[in-house]
């Protein structure tokens, strides 16, 4: 969720399990009482909220121990999401998620659980080799400094490079759990439109595998192919822990009752 969709999360509670750890974004037109208030409704709903840190957005060194201390103080800063974020060139000290988690800062500040980014279908403006390093040198940090983490991933349309990518993590030596990026149910424009900003593959024979028509704009897709995929071809001794982290492009509410029936539906067919 965003600063602005805590009126959406009022409206959608009652279809969201309590304690379900409910993100946070760190976007660039908010500022910090915006991002404090909305993991402050986060927990007053009875979700576990997970803000968001970009840390090319971070101007100062100050600044990041301002949000820090903020989250501290409303008791909302246990669990972290940290990433670059979007600038290609940072605001101020900090050029990446690693540069913050190497701080300390994030611990003293009763940090205790970080999630860090994977791209199975790799970034547009980094190359394979380069995540690979960074997700490792994370991972270790992480560690070093006490501190549990998780990998949140992308979203995506195709299972199999998904399971591909989380064996070869697990290959790599990175146990981490692993929450796969699912998209919630939305109009393909809009997910085609995302997909096309984060370089997403969208090739017709994927549309069609996952549930919708690129020559259909005006319609809506949700993942219950790629879900019932991602279960299927699931190994624990292979793929270790995994769960699912939704993105909300649809909306919260769309979002919950979609997940409601859909577990519903699985239990009744269980």
């Amino acid at each position: 969720m965003t600063g602005k969709d805590v009126p959406q999360l009022e409206e959608a509670r009652h279809l969201i399990p309590p304690g379900t750890r409910i993100n946070v974004t760190f976007l660039g037109n908010e500022d910090l009482d915006t991002r404090l208030a909305a993991a402050r409704a986060v927990k007053r709903l009875g979700f576990l909220p997970v803000p968001h840190l970009a840390a090319r957005r971070i101007g100062s060194q100050a600044e990041l121990e301002e949000f820090l201390a903020g989250l501290r103080a409303d008791g909302t800063g246990e669990r972290m999401f940290v990433v670059g974020g979007d600038p290609a060139r940072p605001h101020g000290p900090y050029e990446d998620a690693l540069a913050v988690i190497r701080t300390g800062l994030l611990e003293r500040h009763g940090v205790r659980h970080v999630g860090i980014s994977g791209y199975p279908e790799g970034h547009p403006a980094i190359t394979d080799r380069v995540l690979w390093a960074a997700l490792a040198d994370k991972s270790e940090a992480l560690a070093g400094k006490g501190l549990g983490g998780q990998v949140v991933t992308q979203f995506g349309f195709d299972v199999d490079p998904v399971l591909a990518w989380v064996a070869e993590t697990r290959e790599r030596g990175i146990d981490l759990p692993i929450r796969i990026g699912v998209p919630g149910p939305a109009g393909v424009r809009r997910l085609v439109s995302y997909a096309t900003r984060f370089g997403v593959g969208t090739s017709a024979s994927i549309a069609r595998k996952y549930g919708f028509s690129l020559t259909n704009l005006m319609g809506t897709a949700g993942p219950d192919r790629f879900l019932r995929a991602l279960a299927e071809g699931y190994d624990p001794d292979v793929h270790g822990e995994v769960k699912v982290h939704f993105y909300t492009f649809g909306g919260l509410r769309a979002t919950a009752e979609w997940a409601a029936r859909f577990r519903a539906e699985s239990t009744a067919g269980a």
